[in-house]
């Protein structure tokens, strides 16, 4: 027990020692930042292609012998050989983009920096690919990621989403806008639908005699609230919004896929990718993987990821934040023991 008690003593201060290292670090970087300008982020491009060929190459030299690998790169550079003698043909580009959506949308500032990049090279006989993963979220956040999207299609940049998981609510809302939609068998699409919710405690500060003043100016500038008494005519003007909002979102789907029964598919439900193909939801059912796999045998693969710089805080902030979000879902998963078979 001594043991213990001494050791759990000089945990503590190491970790104490760790976190007031940490703390000074932290301090002496943002002394040196301050009053420096903020440095913009930058444009990373890679090449698909060569990316391909990589894992080709390797998986060639673990499963072929030394004299088999010696005739297949002689008989490749003969091929490039014979190649270099022809007039070489430009061949089209495919730019890839990702868009990984949380309830804010918050990609969006990436992505409008990827899109304006691309579109003063990008020709109509071009190419852009998303690669899009959202479960939808705030309107007005993923009107503007949708908008984003629009300036490909009015630039006549053919535009192509691939959905391998989930597209759903604002999520379709921005997938609607490729030329072609290409879904997984089993990710999730539709949701076409808007909600609103919010809990009233009006009745348990009334209990303990607790009251809660709202002041407007404007009849309708509060609807419904969390603490005040919310009223009939309160309900039908929010029920009211969002019905106007749920029309627009509608119209906006129908306006880029004429093609939908909108009024069967603008219910909310959501499908699966087998499913959304028989609603006319996607084109196609395939994986990003084995689309961008076969336009790299005819097509130069571009992927764009605009990266912003951020701080020394930023960065341990953001690190910390995300061990926090997966320990939580990780226990969130092992409580609710989640099954969808």
């Amino acid at each position: 027990m001594d043991f213990l008690a001494e050791y759990a003593s000089f945990l503590a201060k190491t970790v104490t020692l760790v976190v007031a290292i940490l703390v000074v670090l932290i301090s002496f970087a943002a002394l040196r930042s301050k009053g420096r300008r903020k440095s913009a982020g930058q444009l990373q491009v890679s090449k698909l292609n060569d990316f391909y060929k990589g894992l080709r190459e390797r998986l060639e030299s673990t499963l072929l012998d030394k004299d088999q690998l010696k005739a297949l790169r002689k008989s490749e550079s003969k091929a490039d050989k014979k190649n270099s003698k022809k007039k070489p043909e430009a061949k089209p580009r495919v730019f890839v983009l990702d868009f990984d959506g949380d309830i804010k949308a918050s990609a969006t500032e990436s992505l409008r920096h990827e899109i304006t990049a691309l579109l003063s090279l990008a020709t109509p006989k071009d190419e852009v690919v998303l690669r899009l993963e959202s479960g939808g979220g705030m309107v007005h956040s993923y009107g503007l990621a949708s908008s984003q999207l629009a300036r490909i299609r009015q630039a006549g940049v053919p535009l192509t989403v691939c959905i391998d998981k989930v597209a759903a609510s604002g999520g379709y809302m921005m997938a609607c806008i490729g030329e072609k939609i290409i879904s997984a068998p089993f990710a999730i699409l539709g949701s076409i639908g808007v909600v609103a919710q919010l809990p009233n405690v009006n009745r348990l500060l009334k209990k303990h005699d607790i009251d809660f003043e709202v002041l407007i100016a404007g009849e309708y500038k509060r609807t419904l609230t969390v603490f005040g008494e919310n009223t009939e005519k309160g309900r039908e003007k929010f029920q009211e919004d969002l019905d106007i909002t749920h029309q627009l979102f509608k119209n906006f789907v129908s306006r880029y896929r004429p093609q939908l029964a909108i009024d069967e598919v603008a219910t909310g439900e959501v499908w699966l990718g087998v499913a959304a193909l028989d609603k006319q939801l996607v084109d196609e059912l395939q994986t990003s993987d084995e689309y961008l796999a076969t336009k790299a045998k005819t097509a130069e693969v571009f992927h764009l990821h605009y990266a912003e710089r951020k701080s020394l805080q930023e960065r341990v902030g953001l690190a910390a934040s995300g061990s926090v979000d997966r320990v939580l879902l990780t226990w969130w998963s092992r409580l609710t023991q989640q099954r969808f078979w």
